[in-house]
């Protein structure tokens, strides 16, 4: 049941809230002639609107985005406000250059740290999560900043960041990047392959989010159509295996990553590798080796080391969830979930019957004193669960007065700048909000107890 907004009238879609003759609206591509559910068909409704009005609206919103951005530039490049008025008096204004190695993402503004975590070497149970974690946050970023930031910070080799296409949004709407974690060639080596989330200006990746289409695998569930599309989902083709034109493989996310990982991998038995992402990219990274079990793509399989993921939302429903538990233990592949707080994506979509999607596996939770636990599923499921609500909103306070303490308690690396200070005041209003951010990842990623990867 795929849901085509571009095909968007208003009497079809009024048809599609009043009728359950799904299968005659152009909005619906759907192999279910009806569909009995009222509950059902106003999320779709809703869906369709959302998902059009965000592209009506699409380049206001990059241009109000890049206008902050400029702006937090323009702060950051001339030494604060101050700095920047004296500049200006002077005109000795320094423009930043938004494709150079310093110019800094709204995301990453939030959190400018670049340096790895010293303390946590190769061999500790912490080591790829909290390389996971700051390979999700670079992702926000562009190519030549994260190039630099893996090359001398962290002393790894860049092996290159990609957008790629999506056939139902006729454009380019997915990133990742890959890297690779070695010291010499011929030695054991893990390639680190990091999907971007949600840019909060990006009208297509929100699309991508609010996309409640569902994709069904005979045999495995149903998965998240608008997750799937990001990933590379072929109209009227699917999944094949291979593509018939070969030069097309460069232009779809899970092709081309494939492509790579296994030439990588041909040239190195001792190479292996895991994927990583925050937000929308842990969707993705998710339903990356899913995909990889449909084409039985053993080789990749067995040298995947483990899936990470950081405020990931739900992917599929409860069938697709013990597929993928049950493959995920054939391989020995190793699945965790990191949720902060009372962060919202991971609550949405809902996990109810209407909207039919569950997480799968065990849950790395972690509170606001990051004290990390492993259970089943994060507390409230739904961001909107009864007697959640005065919880989240003390929690909110509390992590506003932890943002003037925080760097007493840890160290100075942990401080937090007026921005995040402002969002949290937002948390008020708005709790969840704010913990969905990737600093707080990272800080559980560091802070965090080992034992919780061995017991996960």
């Amino acid at each position: 049941m795929l849901l085509n907004h571009e095909e968007l009238s208003l009497s079809d879609l009024f048809r599609l809230l009043f009728s359950s003759d799904v299968e005659k609206r152009k909005v619906v591509d759907s192999k279910e002639n009806k569909e009995e559910s009222f509950e059902r068909r106003w999320l779709m409704f809703v869906s369709i609107v959302v998902q059009k009005t965000l592209q009506f609206f699409s380049r206001p919103l990059s241009f109000v985005g890049s206008c902050i951005e400029m702006w937090l530039g323009l702060l950051s490049s001339n030494g604060g406000f101050g700095g920047l008025l004296l500049n200006v008096l002077t005109g000795k204004v320094v423009v930043p250059d938004k494709e150079s190695a310093t110019f800094v993402s709204f995301i990453g503004n939030f959190d400018k740290r670049t340096e790895l975590d010293k303390s946590i070497e190769r061999g500790d149970p912490r080591y790829n999560a909290a390389l996971a974690m700051m390979a999700a946050k670079a992702s926000y970023e562009n190519p030549i900043y994260i190039q630099t930031i893996v090359n001398n910070h962290w002393q790894m080799e860049f092996l290159g960041s990609f957008d790629f296409w999506n056939e139902y949004q006729n454009k380019a709407t997915t990133q990742a990047f890959l890297m690779r974690d070695t010291t010499q060639p011929g030695e054991e080596e893990t390639i680190v392959v990091s999907f971007r989330g949600t840019e909060p200006f990006d009208a297509d990746a929100w699309c991508s989010d609010f996309d409640i289409s569902w994709y069904e695998f005979p045999g495995v569930g149903r998965v998240h159509g608008g997750f799937m599309k990001a990933l590379g989902l072929q109209k009227s083709l699917g999944w094949p295996k291979t593509l018939q034109q070969q030069e097309t493989h460069s232009s779809f996310a899970y092709y081309k990553i494939r492509e790579m990982l296994t030439e990588i991998m041909s040239q190195n038995e001792k190479a292996k590798f895991f994927v990583a992402g925050h937000s929308l990219g842990g969707a993705l990274a998710t339903l990356f080796p899913a995909v990889l079990m449909l084409h039985d793509e053993d080789v990749l399989l067995k040298r995947l080391e483990g899936v990470y993921t950081f405020g990931q939302p739900r992917v599929g429903d409860e069938k697709f969830g013990k597929y993928m538990k049950r493959k995920l233990d054939e391989y020995g592949i190793g699945y965790y979930r990191f949720v902060y707080g009372f962060d919202i994506v991971p609550r949405l979509p809902y996990d109810d019957a209407n909207l039919m999607f569950k997480h799968f596996g065990t849950c790395i939770f972690f509170n606001r004193n990051y004290h990390g636990q492993v259970v089943v599923e994060e507390p409230y499921k739904n961001y909107f669960s009864p007697g959640g609500t005065v919880g989240m909103i003390w929690n909110a306070l509390m992590e506003l007065t932890r943002s003037f303490t925080i760097a007493i308690d840890h160290g100075e690396e942990y401080s937090e700048g007026w921005l995040l200070t402002g969002v949290r005041l937002v948390g008020l209003l708005i709790p969840g909000l704010p913990a969905h951010l990737p600093r707080d990842y990272v800080n559980c990623t560091r802070l965090g107890p080992p034992h919780l990867l061995h017991s996960s």
